[in-house]
């Protein structure tokens, strides 16, 4: 019996200690996020260039999904449940930014095809206006997935239902195996469209590349670098679709074994790439690197100074 409870009491710390530490690097990348929006915001420039904007748009929806998985993890981490109506609006926002983020990193890709390959119609194709009619298209065919699993879940429940306390996960939504099926053919679909779209801008850059010389053939370097990352991230987002699969066998079967599994996939799929990824390619882009370290140095002059004066 004093071996179980010891037992038990090691299983506790060691769930407490990996929340803490959970938690806290949630609060880094979130700080690490909103020091890269707020240096997108400080400069004129990043706000009327399409791929600046683009790259802003991937930071706040990877902000908003980092923060709403997080607050779903401490639900489950401490049994919380919630009105299923509740549930149904988080989980509707989470659908549609899970999303946002490989749609704009398809956008993005299909910019930087025609800054290169298109240079003479870039400036009209990339106008500020045109950009803003992008990330509305982008919210639109995001929404698409969001909209058809919601609308088979609300043909599914009865209106008792809404009203009952549950755990708050993405799988509330589901009923039936053929809801799973249509979401996986629909995530699939999207990433087969976004690949190809990627695959096709990296092969007509490269032949770009192949026939550039100078300055010409330096850029399309650069850009076949870009969108190498635009495809690595993609693939991580593609991995990241098969969380819910997984969590949502094991939700079924062992509870314990869910909080597990679902600590480890937030913490290398939804943590990671969604934080270090805008980071890397911040700092790959000379003129953003330069404005966020002026921002940062300036940050921490005016602590020093304020320590100083007190």
């Amino acid at each position: 019996m004093a071996a179980n409870n010891s037992l038990a009491g090691d299983d506790f710390l060691l769930r407490k200690v990996q929340f803490v530490v959970l938690q806290s690097l949630v609060m880094i990348f979130l700080f690490i996020n909103l020091l890269l929006i707020i240096t997108f915001l400080k400069k004129e420039y990043f706000y009327t260039t399409a791929r600046y904007i683009l790259f802003a748009v991937t930071l706040l929806s990877d902000s908003l999904l980092l923060f709403m998985a997080d607050i779903l993890l401490i639900f489950t981490h401490f049994h919380i449940t919630i009105q299923v109506w509740i549930c149904i609006i988080i989980s509707a926002l989470a659908i549609l930014y899970v999303t946002v983020t490989p749609v704009t990193l398809a956008a993005m890709t299909l910019e930087r095809y025609v800054a290169i390959c298109m240079p003479l119609r870039h400036g009209e194709l990339s106008s500020t206006r045109n950009t803003m009619n992008c990330i509305l298209i982008i919210h639109g065919i995001s929404s698409v997935p969001c909209i058809l699993i919601l609308s088979t879940f609300f043909v599914s429940a009865s209106l008792s239902f809404y009203k009952k306390y549950q755990l708050c996960t993405a799988e509330i939504l589901m009923f039936y195996i053929w809801q799973h099926n249509l979401r996986s053919a629909l995530y699939q679909f999207q990433f087969l469209i976004m690949s190809i779209i990627i695959v096709f801008s990296y092969i007509k850059i490269m032949k770009v590349a192949k026939a550039a010389s100078g300055e010409d053939k330096k850029s399309s370097k650069k850009g076949l670098r870009t969108v190498a990352l635009h495809g690595f991230q993609l693939l991580l987002c593609l991995i990241q679709l098969w969380c819910p699969f997984i969590e949502s066998a094991l939700f079924h079967i062992n509870l314990s074994l869910y909080e597990i599994v679902r600590y480890l996939n937030f913490l290398l799929l939804y943590l990671a790439p969604r934080c270090l990824s805008p980071l890397i390619y911040g700092l790959r882009d000379e003129v953003f690197f330069q404005a966020l370290k002026y921002i940062a140095s300036f940050g921490l002059y005016k602590q020093n100074l304020i320590d100083k004066m007190n």
